[in-house]
């Protein structure tokens, strides 16, 4: 427990005033007896994540060592992401009406309670800054978009325009949203689309809009109804010939620790053989892993 509070005081020393950041990953798996616990800093939200129920004198204890930080913080949240729909609750202060995640410079918005995800992937931080950087005059293709910060990344990196697509409308409706907070409104109509659609339903319509010079590939690792990754994920790659010109550029993500980096190096060359590999983008620094082939997987390829 130590472990965890030395790092919430010394994340709210360093940090306080920067944008999104982890303050301690229990997840990967580093630290012994604390691999079901995930704290995270949203200015001025602080919030911790369980997937496992605590024991009582250990949660009653924590509770405690935590309650001092409510002068530095304007809110403590708990979500118990080992029950169904990953409830929240507030142990200290307020939700504030509007909560933000930033990130170089760029505002995503952020909902606590009423799903088990809060509508942003802080680990997706390296391709999202990767996207910025080569997405000037492009045209980008977001599959699997979830609330588009991609697509507001690539905005934002000078990209001629992007395609969203994602199943859920509601979804899509928050990306809109998050392009409103960067002040791309002005863009919307005409560089920016925003399609509710099940992908493999719908590929005409995503080839005929068309060719793409940058494909995202940022799925769900297991949706029912929706994409099973170690089942689904070669039907998308494929089909990239139809996207991409030679030379085009792929993001491939998978956030499943059971499938490693192998799984996806293997598909492509069954499903892909003439995209290459570039290599793997380097993980946060905050989301430090025992074992990398079950963290997330960003690959670069090239048609």
């Amino acid at each position: 427990m130590n472990r965890i509070i030395n790092k919430i005081s010394d994340g709210l020393i360093t940090y306080k005033n920067s944008g999104a950041t982890r303050f301690f990953h229990g997840r990967g798996q580093l630290y012994e007896g604390l691999g079901d616990i995930n704290v995270d800093w949203f200015s001025p939200v602080l919030l911790i994540t369980l997937y496992s129920e605590p024991e009582d004198m250990w949660w009653s204890d924590f509770k405690s060592e935590v309650s001092p930080f409510d002068k530095d913080v304007g809110c403590i949240l708990v979500q118990r992401r080992y029950l169904r729909g990953g409830p929240v609750e507030i142990l200290m202060g307020e939700i504030p009406q509007q909560v933000l995640a930033i990130e170089h410079g760029l505002k995503y918005r952020l909902s606590f309670g009423d799903k088990q995800n809060i509508g942003f992937f802080m680990d997706m931080e390296p391709g999202r800054h990767w996207l910025s950087t080569i997405s000037d005059g492009k045209k980008v293709l977001n599959l699997f978009s979830y609330t588009c910060s991609f697509s507001v990344a690539a905005i934002a990196g000078g990209a001629h325009s992007v395609v969203n697509v994602d199943m859920s409308s509601a979804a899509l409706t928050v990306g809109r949203e998050n392009h409103q907070l960067n002040q791309h409104q002005t863009r919307l109509q005409r560089d920016i689309q925003f399609l509710s659609h099940d992908i493999f339903r719908s590929w005409k319509k995503i080839v005929n809009k068309g060719p793409y010079d940058i494909v995202i590939i940022d799925p769900p690792s297991r949706q029912r109804g929706s994409f099973i990754a170690d089942k689904d994920y070669g039907r998308v790659l494929r089909r990239l010939e139809s996207l991409l010109p030679k030379g085009g550029d792929i993001l491939a993500c998978l956030n499943a620790p059971e499938l490693g980096e192998a799984f996806l190096t293997t598909l492509f060359a069954k499903e892909s053989p003439s995209a290459k590999l570039v290599g793997r983008l380097q993980n946060r620094v905050d989301f430090p892993e025992k074992d990398s082939q079950r963290s997330l997987k960003m690959l670069h390829y090239t048609l």
